[in-house]
């Protein structure tokens, strides 16, 4: 009877734990931000503890546990959290000062908050032991790719102390930073931790290993005391300063110095729906997109890196699928010229938009952007209109519309009208899934493009279900792309198709074991039209293994069968041309190692090797980092491609290499130069970039870019043959009015 009786006394506690609750109080007296706990409003403030592992098992308590607290008062939510280490002082691991740090091997303390308590958009704040900060947003239940971003910036305080055997980390998050409504007196919450020296991750509000660390499915709840008030006025005013000199040797015409000047300004026209106005943005100190051996016959998708577009940027980048998107928001402010097939800056004089909750159920989304216009390739100016309503349904799911509108207001013979419509819309309407189990989620959705000539076949319409469990995913996707589907500001890669796709995995959790889970899969896709019957068709057998130290390997053996209905040079060097009409089936072996990412010199490398269309392609990249904590890194990746094909088709050895150094000399400064010598354009690109914060989200950058000429048979790079070159500062200053 003792035994049965101690049994269900634990039972109850691990009840009682997986139903804890929080509340949130108000601070009696004030709280320093300064890593240590001695502030005596932390002694009446509630709790959570019992960390569960989440990484690498899901049925135990964390090993390093954590004590989290929180209260507020009348402008921050204060959150402190006590990170133990059960064998004493030791190391931890970041990868430089810089902030919105991330990686599954970086000490850390996060927290979560979802005010709207719809689990499915949420904003974190987190720190490391050496007090570097860092906020991002999660959409989409925190599920699927891109729903996790840290490029979203705002005002916070936090600090750190490393004591012997923990280390402390206090918050102030001000009410103004966050979205919410008033009167409410629950909102959800998770706390998380990564631990290196365990490699272990551990949550408040338990999370099943086969779901993201940032899912929102299974939050608890934070009571507050006293319903939720309006803060007060809150507006941002973002004012910039900006010059820099151009130097292009080799069209003369496009050197030029400019001054510029412009602001961002934020206004809360509720605490939970956000005005956003830009005067003539200037995006000069966004770094560099990293570049890529292009032996693809479709377009490469990168992402948006421009501040302005972050905030609720799902509600309107998140139609479709990653390669068919309705809109995209790297169309506004680039223009193509017909004649050279290239992109060209295209300037913005203004933009504004509205985002955010409507009320518990809907939000919002309604983006305006003017582009100038630019005669030297007879571009118009166009204005960028787009709507995005989403509306919750069950539990999690929602249900999405998007109109989105591009028109000039130009008389027609202000342009050239063969190369640029009047007009160009799309309509979409999405049906996004989320169960509240969180074994089912996937989409359904329906898009139509509109012309000045409406031709038909012009939409695109599909669906994706997945399910998960800890042993066992799986999904199966579909896809229509009309011929004449034509979202002129959105990303798609191809037309006229039809695609069918699925993959199941099977996993093992072996006990006692460095390894964490390991186990066998299968995919498929396939890809065709009414018109050639099968384009493309791949089948894969796949094995992966992943080690508790962060260690992985990735196996794929694949067979695939292509179908050219246009000429290819697969040796992207600007050869002769494989012939239309003509098909190839392929074996290749594509496989991926990573190491252990807590080590100071860390590497990933990945081959995709074998048969290639009537040749081969021996393929080798990776990156190799070292890290010399806490003051940054060096790394290099690289990419070797050595492709053979008979005659009369061109052999290859494609090379791209991109040293990186990041310099962090203090929490507030910052050095970065990026180089990359990339074979296939013969080109050396190098971006250099000094950032000094100066005060909370305020910074001067200083942005030194150079391009260089290969040799003509590309064996070296000639640093006496710039093709251009280029200087610019650029001035930010965060102020709240």
């Amino acid at each position: 009877m003792l035994k049965i009786s101690f049994a269900l006394f634990l039972l109850f506690m691990g009840l009682s734990s997986f139903s804890q609750e929080i509340e949130i109080r108000r601070a009696t007296s004030p709280i320093v931000i300064d890593g240590v706990l001695d502030d005596e409003a932390w002694a009446f403030a509630d709790s959570a503890y019992d960390f569960k592992q989440y990484f690498p098992y899901d049925t135990s308590l964390a090993v390093a546990q954590t004590t989290a607290r929180i209260m507020y008062d009348d402008e921050f939510i204060y959150v402190s959290g006590v990170m133990k280490n059960p064998r004493g002082a030791r190391d931890y691991i970041t990868p430089s000062l810089r902030r919105d740090f991330r990686g599954e091997a970086n000490d850390s303390f996060s927290v979560i908050f979802d005010p709207f308590k719809d689990n499915t958009n949420a904003v974190l704040f987190g720190i490391n032991p050496f007090g570097v900060r860092r906020e991002g947003l999660i959409a989409n239940g925190g599920s699927g790719d891109g729903a996790f971003s840290l490029d979203w910036d705002n005002k916070w305080r936090g600090e750190v102390k490393q004591y012997d055997g923990y280390w402390v980390a206090e918050m102030a998050i001000p009410f103004k930073t966050l979205r919410f409504r008033e009167d409410q007196d629950k909102w959800n919450i998770n706390f998380y931790r990564i631990d290196s020296e365990y490699t272990e991750r551990s949550t408040w509000s338990p999370i099943s290993r086969n779901f993201s660390i940032v899912n929102l499915g299974t939050m608890r709840t934070l009571n507050w005391d006293e319903p939720t008030k309006k803060p007060g006025s809150n507006i941002s005013f973002i004012p910039y300063l900006a010059a820099g000199t151009k130097k292009n040797y080799v069209n003369e015409s496009l050197s030029e110095n400019s001054f510029d000047a412009g602001f961002d300004l934020k206004f809360a026209v509720t605490p939970s729906l956000n005005l956003d106005v830009t005067v003539n943005p200037d995006f000069s100190q966004v770094e560099v997109d990293q570049q890529v051996t292009n032996l693809d016959r479709f377009e490469i998708f990168f992402p948006e890196r421009r501040q302005f577009f972050l905030e609720n940027a799902d509600l309107f980048s998140n139609y479709g699928t990653s390669s068919t998107r309705p809109f995209f928001t790297r169309r506004i402010g680039v223009a193509r010229d017909e004649n050279t097939g290239q992109n060209v800056q295209n300037p913005i004089p203004v933009g504004t938009r509205l985002s955010g909750k409507v009320n518990e159920d809907l939000r919002l989304g309604f983006l305006s952007m003017q582009a100038g216009s630019d005669e030297s390739i007879g571009l118009p100016s166009y204005n960028f209109s787009v709507l995005s309503l989403q509306q919750k349904v069950f539990d999690r799911s929602n249900i999405s519309f998007l109109l989105v509108n591009k028109q000039t207001f130009q008389d027609e013979e202000d342009y050239d009208t063969n190369n640029f419509s009047e007009w160009n819309r799309t309509a979409g309407l999405d049906y996004n899934l989320a169960s509240a189990n969180n074994k089912w989620s996937g989409k359904a959705f329906y898009h139509q493009s509109i012309d000045e000539v409406q031709p038909n076949d012009a939409y695109a319409a599909g669906f994706n279900l997945e399910y998960g469990v800890p042993k066992l995913s799986a999904n199966l996707f579909s896809q229509r792309v009309g011929a004449n589907y034509n979202p002129e500001v959105g990303f798609v890669r191809r037309q006229n198709i039809k695609q069918l796709n699925g993959t199941a995995r099977y996993s093992f959790f072996p006990n006692n074991s460095g390894i964490q889970r390991h186990g066998p899969g299968f995919d498929f896709d396939m890809v065709g039209n009414s018109e050639y019957g099968l384009l493309d068709w791949d089948v894969n057998l796949l094995y992966d293994v992943y080690w508790k130290n962060s260690t992985s390997v990735n196996i794929r053996l694949r067979k695939q069968y292509t179908y050219l209905f246009n000429g290819f040079d697969p040796s992207g060097s600007g050869g002769q041309r494989l012939p239309s009409d003509t098909e190839y089936t392929t074996h290749l072996l594509i496989a991926s190692f990573r190491s252990d990412q807590r080590k100071r010199i860390s590497y990933s490398l990945s081959t995709r090797s074998g048969e290639y269309y009537n040749g081969s392609r021996i393929n080798l990249q990776g990156s190799v980092s070292f890290r010399y904590q806490p003051f940054g890194f060096t790394s290099i990746d690289f990419s070797y491609n050595r492709i053979r094909l008979p005659d009369p088709y061109n052999d290859a050895n494609l090379i791209l290499i991109g040293p990186r150094f990041d310099f962090t000399f203090t929490k507030k400064l910052f050095w970065t130069t990026f180089v990359q010598y990339n074979s296939q354009i013969e080109n050396l690109n190098i971006n250099s970039r000094i950032q000094w914060r100066f005060a909370p989200v305020s910074d001067f950058f200083l942005v030194y870019t150079d391009n260089y000429l290969a040799t003509e048979d590309g064996s070296f790079i000639d640093i006496g043959r710039s093709k251009s070159r280029a200087l610019v500062f650029k001035l930010t200053y965060w102020l709240n009015l």
